[in-house]
C-alpha cells in the first residue's frame, strides 16, 4: 500500500514538472530579449499594471526609403515650444538628421483626453489630418499633458485615435516616442502613462520608444536640455537638437533590431 502511495505520488510530480517546463518553454518562445522593452517595461511601471498588460506582439522589422517623408504628430514638445523658433524643434531638425523632410503637426497642451491650446485632442486631430499626406514613418509623440485627466477612458482614447491613425494611413511604419520628462524625478502619473502606452503599443506589435526608459533626460543633462525659466519646462534650442538625435539614434537601432518568432532563431532584416 505504501509503495503504490508513493508511485501515485511521484507520477502527480512528473505531470506538474512536465506542466511547468512547457508553460516556461511557450513564455521563453515569445520574449524577445534581444529587445529592451522599450516597449513593454518603461521605468515607473507598476506591478499592476505589467500584470495586467495585453500580449506583445513581435515588431515588423523598421525599414525607410533613403529619403523618407516623416509624419511627426505629438505635442508643444513637436510644436517646437521653448526653441528659439518653433522651426527648430526637434521635429524639424529631425528631417536633416534623416535626410528625408517632416510634416509637423504639434499642438500645445495637446493629449489622448485633454484639448490642446491650438487645437482638440489626438483623435480629434488625427481625424483632421490630410489622407493624401502619404509618410513613410509616422511618429507620434507624448503626451505628459494627461497627467491631471486620470485613469479613466485613457486606454480607450488611445486606442481609438490609433485605430484612426492605422486606417487612414495602412502603409506608414507607426512608432509611438513615449512621454519625456519635463521634470525630475519622472512624476507618478508621467511614469503611468509611458506604461499604458508602451503595452498598448505592443500589443499591436508597433515600435516604441521611451526617453523615460532609455534615460535621455537625467540629473546630469537636465538644465541642458530643458529650459526651466521662460521656456516653462520645456526643451531649449539646444535641447531639442539632442532629442533629434537621440530619436534618430534610436531608429537607427530599430532598423538593425533582429526579429525573432515564437519558438524560432533570431534573424536580421539583411539576412
Amino acid at each position: 500500500m505504501h509503495a503504490s502511495a508513493a508511485r501515485r505520488r511521484l507520477r502527480t510530480a512528473g505531470i506538474a514538472l512536465a506542466l511547468l517546463l512547457a508553460v516556461a518553454a511557450g513564455v521563453l518562445g515569445v520574449w524577445r530579449p534581444w529587445t529592451p522593452l522599450p516597449a513593454t517595461a518603461p521605468v515607473g511601471a507598476s506591478a499592476e499594471g505589467q500584470a495586467g498588460a495585453p500580449a506583445a506582439i513581435a515588431p515588423a522589422p523598421l525599414t525607410l526609403p533613403e529619403n523618407p517623408t516623416v509624419l511627426v504628430f505629438g505635442d508643444s514638445w513637436t510644436y517646437g515650444s521653448a526653441a528659439n523658433v518653433p522651426t527648430l524643434g526637434y521635429a524639424y531638425v529631425l528631417a536633416d538628421l534623416l535626410h528625408g523632410k517632416t510634416i509637423v503637426n504639434g499642438v500645445r497642451g495637446s493629449g489622448y483626453l485633454k484639448p490642446g491650446i491650438d487645437g482638440p485632442t489626438f483623435g480629434e486631430r488625427i481625424t483632421l489630418l490630410n489622407p493624401a499626406l502619404d509618410p513613410d514613418l509616422i511618429v507620434i509623440q507624448g503626451s505628459i499633458n494627461d497627467r491631471a485627466q486620470g485613469v479613466a477612458g485613457y486606454r480607450e482614447a488611445v486606442t481609438a485615435a490609433w485605430d484612426a491613425l492605422a486606417a487612414k494611413y495602412p502603409e506608414a511604419v507607426i512608432v509611438v516616442l513615449g512621454p519625456a520628462p519635463h521634470e525630475l524625478p519622472v512624476g507618478t502619473e508621467t511614469a503611468r502613462i509611458d506604461t499604458d502606452l508602451s503595452e498598448l503599443a505592443a500589443a499591436r506589435g508597433w515600435w516604441y520608444i521611451s526617453p523615460i526608459a532609455l534615460d535621455w533626460i537625467t540629473d546630469q543633462n537636465y538644465l541642458a536640455v530643458i529650459d526651466v525659466d521662460l521656456g516653462r519646462k520645456h526643451p531649449s534650442t539646444e535641447g531639442h537638437r539632442y532629442l533629434a538625435e537621440k530619436l534618430v539614434s534610436a531608429l537607427d537601432e530599430l532598423r538593425g533590431a533582429p526579429v525573432t518568432e515564437a519558438g524560432g532563431s533570431e534573424t536580421t532584416p539583411d539576412e
